[in-house]
């Protein structure tokens, strides 16, 4: 298993960007200040921590193969604050999964005996490549909605073709299915 990634710019409590100096500063400021033996400010791990970054930051290449995969880590840090902020993946994600569900119901009830599609034409049927598909076919999958035939093809499950049902009849009572019932009610 691979280990956690820590940050070690944070841990230290400095820039990217810092020089040696900056490092080797905070470095003695932290590890005075956790160790150990500190009876009032001692912490462990927080100790370890500080060593580790220390002797990352400041050997330049194991600081240089650092900074890529740090560099990489913000990045997606920050693609998905993005999206968070933009709340239109999340509403994305639920019209794939739908039209996921809908397109394997009717590949099901077109040959119930053969309902599974590959991949690839997933891929192509939906427009959406594999590393955008994953997340909700992982989803799908786990809720019991989904599942791989004995050949290894995407299938709906019965409990996906209720799901579908379900969502459905929630479209048509939002639609006017409850209105006409108050009407009902008052006349």
């Amino acid at each position: 298993m691979a280990a956690e990634f820590i940050d070690y710019y944070e841990a230290l409590e400095i820039s990217p960007k810092a020089n040696p100096d900056t490092i080797e500063r905070v470095f003695r400021y932290f590890a005075q200040r956790y160790h150990p033996d500190n009876q009032q400010t001692g912490d462990r791990d927080r100790f370890d921590t500080v060593m580790e970054a220390h002797r990352t930051l400041t050997n330049p290449e194991r600081r240089a193969q650092y900074d890529l995969e740090h560099r990489d880590r913000v990045h997606a840090r920050n693609r998905l604050v993005g999206e968070l902020r933009d709340g239109k993946p999340i509403e994305h994600g639920v019209e794939i999964q739908e039209k996921l569900l809908s397109l394997l119901l009717l590949k099901c009830r077109q040959n119930v005996r053969e309902p599974g599609v590959g991949d690839a034409e997933l891929e192509q049927l939906l427009g959406c490549p594999a590393e955008h598909l994953e997340f909700h076919l992982w989803y799908l999958k786990g809720k019991g909605w989904i599942s791989r035939t004995e050949n290894g093809l995407l299938a709906i499950t019965v409990q996906g073709v209720d799901q579908v049902h379900s969502q459905q009849q929630q479209r048509r009572g939002a639609t006017g299915l409850l209105t006409d019932r108050t009407q009902m009610r008052s006349a």
